[in-house]
């Protein structure tokens, strides 16, 4: 048996070897986290007037692939320069987002979304209208640094007028009839073009739909797709289309959505909606009658069959006719109507005469809600004496 004495330098080799081991495993210390959120990469510009309205998600994820729990604020970024590689002096700040704590986003939970409202000087417009404006935002972390810039969006700085004045709404029976007056900008660039465009909006879907896109100078459009006995708002506003300088990298020949996002630049040009003219509402109250029927023609029965007289005309058009009203007078009498329910269809046979009288007879259109036309030209037939 071995001593005690004898153990021990073996003792001393295994906790030596313990502690050789416990010090290979030491490492470097990590670097501390930037948290600095993930670039947007949806930005989006929509232009109205000389308001640029941007939207975006906001970031929930760092560089890290961490959720950002110290969000800092975002600068809002405009630039003539192309391309786009820092945002220099920004157009807006918008405050730090409220942080998103510890909760880890879910793969269908939608981000959110953040806005802002970029108001285009006037003097920057009319001094570039051929050329386009770069917007950009950077998310920035507490320490005011950034990943770096969002996906940049380009907006046309052509000037846009005011809308047409005198913008009236009048209900008739052919429709709403829509007129304005139209006074095209003085001393503009030949690049630029202009049309109308007009909006309906049904107040009783909410709906807003563009119905129309009539030449400025024409100053009248009649809308006769609009239905009757409805609440209707509409507006008007001028569209301006710009042809733009050539940008730094040519555009091809045929282009696709696709050459576009990997060529921002490679736009040729834009439309611009100006403000709104203010919005005219009016009720499409039906108290129009349907057109007067024509070619009345009014024939015996003949020899031979018990008497009667059958009337034809040609039928009528409108798009609400409910039926027509049929209506017979004697020399010397007013006309009375002979039929007891409305007549569907442009014929109608009257039995209930006499041999040896004259009859005189006209027919009137009636629509959906009652209104009814004047009179047709009458139609005579004698019947023969027995």
């Amino acid at each position: 048996m071995k001593s005690v004495a004898s153990l021990l330098p073996a003792v001393g080799t295994l906790a030596l070897a313990a502690l050789l081991a416990g010090c290979a495993s030491i490492q470097a210390p990590l670097p501390p986290a930037l948290e600095l959120p993930r670039p947007p990469n949806d930005l989006r510009a929509v232009r109205k007037g000389d308001r640029v309205y941007l939207f975006w998600s906001v970031p929930t994820q760092t560089m890290d692939h961490q959720s950002v729990r110290r969000p800092g604020p975002t600068r809002v970024c405009r630039s003539l320069q192309t391309p786009m590689d820092s945002c220099g002096t920004s157009v807006g700040n918008l405050p730090l987002v409220a942080s998103s704590g510890n909760q880890k986003p879910t793969a269908n939970a939608a981000r959110p979304e953040a806005g802002f409202i970029d108001t285009l000087p006037r003097d920057l417009e009319e001094q570039n209208p051929n050329r386009v404006v770069t917007y950009a935002v950077e998310a920035l972390n507490r320490s005011a640094r950034s990943a770096g810039l969002s996906n940049r969006i380009h907006v046309a700085l052509a000037p846009t007028p005011a809308p047409p004045l005198d913008f009236r709404a009048e209900v008739t029976a052919t429709g709403v009839r829509l007129t304005w007056t139209w006074q095209a900008p003085s001393a503009s660039p030949a690049s630029l073009s202009y049309v109308c465009r007009i909006y309906r909006k049904s107040q009783d879907s909410g709906k807003d739909v563009k119905i129309a896109e009539p030449d400025c100078e024409g100053g009248e459009f009649r809308d006769t797709a609009a239905e009757w006995q409805k609440n209707y708002d509409y507006r008007i506003t001028t569209v301006t289309s710009a042809k733009l300088s050539p940008g730094p990298v040519p555009c091809p020949s045929t282009r696709t959505d696709r050459d576009i996002a990997l060529i921002p630049d490679c736009v040729s040009a834009f439309e611009i909606e100006g403000d709104d003219s203010p919005p005219q509402s009016v009720f499409t109250r039906d108290v129009y009658p349907p057109a007067v029927p024509s070619g009345l023609q009014a024939v015996f029965s003949g020899p031979g069959q018990a008497p009667f007289v059958d009337l034809l005309w040609a039928p009528d058009t409108d798009a609400d006719l409910a039926g027509y009203n049929v209506y017979r007078h004697e020399e010397g009498s007013q006309p009375a109507k002979i039929n007891t329910e409305l007549v569907k269809t442009p014929a109608f046979r009257d039995t209930n005469v006499t041999a040896g009288k004259m009859y005189w007879y006209s027919v009137t259109a009636v629509d959906e809600r009652g209104n009814e036309s004047t009179h047709s030209e009458q139609a005579s037939e004698a019947i023969p004496a027995q």
